[in-house]
């Protein structure tokens, strides 16, 4: 192992401010990189332009052999540069993982370190050590007294690298800063996911190493150009992701009426019973058959968050009962409906494996049916004894993205009559897909045309999420107005000498005043 280890000459004054130059440049290209350029990828990466060509330009300067000196062109690099950590260039094209192609060796900073002294230094010049996946930073020497410890070669060429603390540090435990440099061999347990897959892939395709973890299950959205590979990401994606046993890509759009997709498995175990926790809540169903969607856990908290004890809450759409199991854990009185039998199933199943079964009531019927029946029934119930009990506040969630808005005419004349006295008027969440330009202003008015009147200065739009390039998830929360809500809201005012009823109020007021007592 010594005979890898050759000596770095420190003595070089010119090459050691030509790498401060360097270093000052790379950071100059990378923060000005940084400033231009986003990425909206789990793994995003920034790569400095012009930075390359002023590598290659400095190591043709710099590659050279003058009295032993070694000046180890091939490591340092700045640190968006990916050559020094990819494999080796004939993996291209691969479809079938071959892990043992995964071999490459680099030149890497070490310093020799008495065996005592290790831990202690480890402690203090962790940041300077390489990190690699599966990767030793402490190595054994044939000395048995001494070992050698990794350094990271974006970091460190010298012991001239080492700033005044590190070399503080080092002269606390008396370790001799010099720098020699090691042959490392790399191997696919040192790579990274997107380190393997850039390489398997043609270059300048895109990398898709991002998926959604629904218990055990890694699911993948993949582009066409991806799919030729697609046996192989699945197997990469099962080593690198400890618990992930099964990797599915979806295989269209998902489905109109029960709100799941087709898919297939990649790599891994047929298996879709999964298992997931979300905000402390315990979920069971069979991923395949049924809507789940790990990036709205902040959204369900968002709304659940909004529920007070002894709220009724109105779910549409449940699914498996992500709005629904929250709520009822916070003492709210909740309907729950999906039309799609297995996500009546799950949903009855997570009612009870979170012991809310007897506070949830639980329906099987198309959204605009419940929202005709139950919920106008609910709604009338309410309003009957609104004087006499503790008034509740009422939300309707609507969760059906791609056509929850066309329910909205569901609410126009769907009570009898106002009440006589004043009642808090429910708040919709309706949630939207829009590729528009202005999303917020897109969906607003979507939801207008189906009300039937305005919503200016009586909701809000909250951005959930972005879904897809040019396409955004919405949810558009409004009170729904008397006017639209009530059949005799406007003529039985026209046609009567009775003083005019109470406004109802609106839920800020009446949150209001239910604080004022």
């Amino acid at each position: 192992m010594t005979s890898n280890i050759h000596k770095v000459n420190n003595d070089s004054t010119i090459l050691l401010q030509m790498w401060s130059l360097y270093g000052s440049c790379v950071k100059l290209l990378k923060a000005e990189s940084c400033r231009r350029t986003a990425s909206n990828t789990v793994f995003p990466f920034l790569e400095a332009e012009g930075t390359q060509d002023f590598c290659r330009l400095f190591r043709y300067f710099m590659v050279f052999h003058r009295y032993g000196f070694t000046t180890m062109p091939e490591v340092m690099k700045d640190n968006g540069n990916f050559e020094l950590y990819s494999p080796d260039p004939h993996v291209c094209g691969m479809t079938t993982l071959d892990r043992a192609a995964f071999r490459k060796t680099i030149s890497v900073p070490v310093i020799q370190v008495k065996k005592e002294k290790v831990s202690k230094l480890l402690k203090f010049l962790k940041h300077r050590m390489i990190q690699r996946p599966g990767l030793k930073r402490v190595l054994d020497l044939s000395d048995e007294a001494n070992k050698l410890v990794l350094l990271d070669p974006q970091q460190i060429s010298s012991e001239n690298s080492f700033d005044e603390s590190d070399h503080s540090v080092l002269q606390q435990f008396e370790i001799s800063p010099h720098v020699s440099k090691y042959d490392l061999e790399l191997t696919y347990e040192n790579f990274k996911t997107e380190e393997i897959l850039r390489s398997v892939l043609p270059e300048g395709q895109g990398v898709t190493s991002a998926f959604s973890r629904v218990g055990h299950i890694a699911h993948m959205n993949l582009r066409d150009h991806q799919l030729p590979y697609k046996t192989l990401i699945g197997q990469v994606i099962i080593d690198k992701n400890p618990g992930v046993t099964s990797v599915v890509n979806k295989t269209n759009i998902i489905d109109s009426t029960y709100r799941y997709f087709q898919m297939e498995v990649l790599a891994g175990e047929d298996n879709m019973m999964t298992k997931v926790k979300e905000n402390k809540i315990n979920y069971e169903f069979d991923f395949s058959k049924v809507y789940w969607n790990p990036r709205l856990s902040t959204e369900h908290e968002r709304i659940v968050g909004l529920l007070k004890p002894g709220d009724v809450l109105f779910d549409v759409f449940a699914g498996v009962g992500p709005f629904a199991i929250p709520a009822a854990k916070k003492n709210c009185i909740v309907f729950a409906n999906d039309l799609n039998p297995e996500s009546y199933k799950w949903l009855l199943h997570n009612c009870k494996l979170n012991k809310v079964d007897k506070k949830i009531q639980v329906f099987k019927l198309d959204g605009r049916d419940f929202l005709l029946g139950t919920v106008k029934e609910e709604l009338i119930k309410h309003l009957a004894h609104a004087s006499t009990e503790k008034e509740k506040a009422l939300h309707i969630v609507m969760n059906l993205p791609a056509s929850a808005v066309e329910f909205l005419d569901a609410f126009k004349q769907l009570l009898p009559e106002a009440p006589a006295g004043s009642a808090i008027l429910p708040t919709v969440h309706c949630y939207s897909f829009s590729k528009d330009d202005h999303p917020a202003a897109d969906v607003k008015h979507r939801a207008e045309a189906f009300l039937g009147t305005s919503l200016d200065g009586c909701c809000s739009v909250h951005l959930v999420r972005n879904v897809a390039p040019n396409k955004e998830m919405m949810c558009l929360s409004f009170q729904v107005p008397a006017n639209v809500l009530y059949k005799n809201h406007t003529t039985s005012h026209e046609q009567s000498d009775e003083p005019l009823p109470k406004r109802p109020r609106t839920l800020e007021e009446f949150s209001a005043e239910k604080n004022r007592t």
